[in-house]
């Protein structure tokens, strides 16, 4: 189970990348991205197909980020989630945040022993700055003690 000392240490290594940030503005990946930025997060789009999403511009892979990027959130389809792990980890990146419907058995198995410090089955938009459907969804995981301790 993901601890809040998890979640904070993740929450606390800006700037991050984001794999799987979508270029159509109804896909969550869009979404997702677009909300982190608005609400002040250092976060950087990945996508192969894209060389700008949101005014911001977008790096092909994770081998091309710049040095700096500490952490990644993985929005990428199951079957390629293990693909951007594998990249994450030569990279150098310690912290990774694989969003809910993202993970896959091979993408977990990537990551056991090595130290890095990974989330899953939780939303990142619940934990960075929530508003709206995603604190009173945090509310109620709170009262009924499935929140993240």
């Amino acid at each position: 189970m993901v601890t809040l000392k998890q979640i904070e240490e993740f929450l606390g290594s800006e700037p991050v990348a984001m794999a799987g940030v979508s270029r159509n503005p109804k896909k969550f990946g869009y979404a997702a991205f677009k909300e982190l930025k608005e609400k002040g997060m250092k976060v950087i789009p990945v996508n192969p197909y894209a060389d700008e999403i949101h005014g911001s511009k977008v790096y092909h892979d994770i081998k091309s980020l710049p040095d700096d990027v500490r952490g990644l959130i993985v929005m990428t389809k199951k079957d390629q989630t293990a693909g951007v792990i594998r990249e994450a980890k030569e990279k150098g990146i310690r912290q990774i945040w694989i969003q809910q419907m993202a993970e896959s058995k091979d993408a977990l198995k990537e990551l056991e022993g090595t130290g890095i410090n990974y989330i899953t089955k939780e939303c990142i938009l619940m934990h960075y700055k929530p508003h709206s459907i995603h604190k009173f969804h945090k509310a109620i995981r709170k009262f009924f003690r499935t929140f993240p301790k």
